[in-house]
Formats: C-alpha cells, sequence, structure tokens
C-alpha cells in the first residue's frame, strides 16, 4: 500500500523537477528564432522606436532570468500573462479554448476506451483464431494511417460526396436546445471519430499484448484447473494483473488531452487549445505557449503520482514505504 509520507516525499521531489522543466521550456522559448513583434515591421504606421517602446513594456528587453523570475511568480500567483498577439490574458484564452478541447479530444479518448478494452481482451482470448485476425488488422491499419489521412479521407466521403457532415467546426454554435445539440453532435462526429480510431488501435494492441502476458502464467492455470470459470479467472485474477502496465499508458495518455489533438484540430478547424499552441507558434507568442507547456508537464509529474497510487491499488504487493 501507498502511505502518506511516501505521497510527501513524491510531491517534494516533483517541485524542483517542475522547477527545472520550467527553466529548460523558457529558456529554449527564449533563445527559439522568431519575433513576437515581426508582424509589425511590415506596418510603415509603427516606427522602429515604437517596436521598441513595446519591447520594454513587455519585458522582453530584460535579461532571460530577470524575466523567468518574474514568469515564475506571477504564475505561481495564477497569473499566466498575456497573449503578445491579441493582449488577452493568458489564462483567458485557455479557458475559451477548454470546453471544446474536453468535448472534442476527451469524448475521443473516453470513446478508444470503451472500444480498446473488449476488443484487446477478445483478441487476447481467442489468439490466432479468425476474430484475432480481424480485430489485429484492423488495430494495425488504425495506428499505421496517419490521422490527417483519416481526417481528408472522411470529409471527402462524409462532408464533400454524402454531404452528412460539416466539415469545419462551428466554433460559435451554443447549445440551448435539442436541434442545436445534434448539430454539435453532428460537427464533432468526424474529430471523434478520426481521434478515437487511431488511440483505440494503440491501446488495443497493449491491452491484447498485456492479457497475453497474464494467459501464460502458473496461477492462471492453477485457477482454471481447480474449477473456476473463464470469466471468473479473467475478472479476478486477469485484468487486474493485466492492468498494471495499461494504467501507465492511461496515466501518460490523459495529460494529453488537455494539449489538444494538433493535427486533427488544424484538419476541421477545431477552436480547441491544439490549435491555439500551432498559432502561438507560428505568431512566436511564448506566454500562451509557455503556459500550455508547462501545465501539460505538471499534468504529466502529477498523472505519474496517480499511476503509482493505482499501482498499489491493483497489486497489493506493490508497497511504497
Amino acid at each position: 500500500m501507498i502511505n502518506v509520507s511516501y505521497l510527501i516525499k513524491r510531491l517534494l521531489i516533483s517541485l524542483p523537477t517542475l522547477i527545472v522543466i520550467s527553466i529548460i521550456i523558457f529558456t529554449i522559448l527564449a533563445i527559439a528564432p522568431g519575433d513576437p513583434l515581426g508582424e509589425f515591421a511590415s506596418n510603415p504606421a509603427i516606427t522602429a522606436e515604437i517596436r521598441d517602446n513595446i519591447r520594454k513594456s513587455l519585458g522582453l528587453d530584460q535579461p532571460i532570468y530577470i524575466r523567468y523570475v518574474k514568469w515564475l511568480w506571477s504564475f505561481l500567483k495564477g497569473d499566466m500573462g498575456y497573449s503578445f498577439t491579441s493582449r488577452s490574458p493568458v489564462f483567458d484564452l485557455l479557458i475559451q479554448r477548454l470546453s471544446t478541447t474536453l468535448w472534442v479530444v476527451g469524448s475521443a479518448y473516453i470513446l478508444s476506451l470503451m472500444i480498446a478494452f473488449p476488443l484487446g481482451i477478445i483478441s487476447a482470448l481467442k489468439r490466432y483464431s479468425v476474430q484475432d485476425q480481424i480485430i489485429t488488422t484492423l488495430a494495425f491499419i488504425g495506428f499505421s494511417i496517419p490521422p490527417f489521412f483519416t481526417g481528408l479521407l472522411l470529409i471527402i466521403i462524409f462532408s464533400v460526396q454524402l454531404n452528412w457532415f460539416p466539415f469545419i467546426y462551428d466554433s460559435t454554435l451554443i447549445v440551448k436546445d435539442w436541434s442545436s445539440l445534434i448539430t454539435q453532435i453532428k460537427q464533432s462526429m468526424m474529430p471523434i471519430a478520426v481521434l478515437a480510431l487511431y488511440q483505440s488501435a494503440m491501446l488495443m494492441r497493449f491491452i491484447r499484448s498485456s492479457v497475453l502476458a497474464e494467459l501464460n502464467q502458473e496461477y492462471i492455470k492453477t485457477a482454471l484447473a481447480k474449477g473456476l470459470s473463464r470469466w471468473a479467472v479473467l475478472r479476478k485474477h486477469i485484468l487486474r494483473n493485466a492492468m498494471i502496465p495499461i494504467v501507465t499508458l492511461i496515466a501518460l495518455d490523459v495529460p494529453s488531452i488537455f494539449t489538444g489533438a494538433l493535427v486533427t484540430e488544424q484538419v476541421f478547424r477545431v477552436p480547441g487549445i491544439g490549435a491555439l499552441l500551432i498559432d502561438s507558434i507560428y505568431r512566436s507568442d511564448t506566454p500562451v505557449i509557455m503556459a500550455i507547456t508547462f501545465i501539460y508537464g505538471i499534468l504529466i509529474v502529477l498523472f505519474n503520482l496517480v499511476a503509482d497510487i493505482l499501482y498499489s491499488i491493483l497489486d497489493p504487493r506493490v508497497n511504497y514505504q
């Protein structure tokens, strides 16, 4: 089991880890090529003197270490700064995009789990059968085809040819009645399907391998020899032990829901956090990039700790002292 002292120790270790992560990200962004004020250079109304004043107002004329300390202190107080391009608070920009990202990417991941678990288990239990061959082939197709190609294929078939679903996500749509809810579901189906196909294919193969590794263990043969049904052995023994490596994969995947799907959001014009990150990189909008990447790092560290806790629940032999 896991105890409180271990949790406190892990949290204390996580703090310097996050500080190092933030220093690395901030330094890379500070020395990276690109000028956040570059778009002003082509504007004849903005002189070099005005650009210098804007640079000073943003603190870009200060040394990197001073800018980092100021950013870190503001971040700890909940202030993520202001976007260089829109001049809006970064926190507000993230909140505006978060609901769309959670709806599309979160729904896709939940759907992929619902698909991957039963199919992965069936594929392992019926190894080398026709069902296993079909599921394995579908899984290979799922993670072999890039998401952008799948997205374009769905757009051609279901939007251009059949005209069933819109191929551009309407970010202005507000769900207020049954009709708007149907419209929201229709415009979300293709991006969700693209993400679910890719994610479920990867999870399916991982689940199949984990279950197969447990099927060959001696304790499974003993349980079956004692007369336990295959369902009881699967539920009480195989799945419990097979879940341990799967928990790690899921725990590391969950933070990616926050950052969104970079490629898929671009294909379907979904205004999520992934699209915001791509646009911010293109415009050298350092405060937005820094906030998204650092929050992602925090979530990675946090869910690693969650995975450790789940280990101790799934396997009592795991003892954190």
